[in-house]
């Protein structure tokens, strides 16, 4: 499976600026549209795996694990949908 998100490009002085909407924090730049997509896509990686350690950490024992009406809830992580 494979996920698409968008790629937005910008023309700084002789940079290109390029982030992606959807992933808050993804950016890239370069001096040419080939090489903005690359750092984009770098940065894209790295805040994926970070999301993914963070995910797998897993809560702190002391979490609060009940919902908003005092509830309890379970997260389910699906780690087929990572990259390897």
């Amino acid at each position: 499976m494979s996920n698409t998100d968008t790629a937005i490009f910008e023309r700084d002085g002789d940079w290109i600026i390029a982030y992606c909407p959807e992933i808050p924090g993804a950016n890239g730049q370069g001096r040419t549209q080939a090489e903005a997509r690359n750092s984009l896509a770098a940065a894209i990686a790295l805040i994926l795996e970070d999301r993914r350690k963070d995910a797998l950490r897993g809560l702190p024992d002391s979490a609060d694990e009940r919902g908003t009406r005092g509830e309890q809830v379970k997260c389910i992580l699906r780690t087929d949908r990572w990259p390897s």
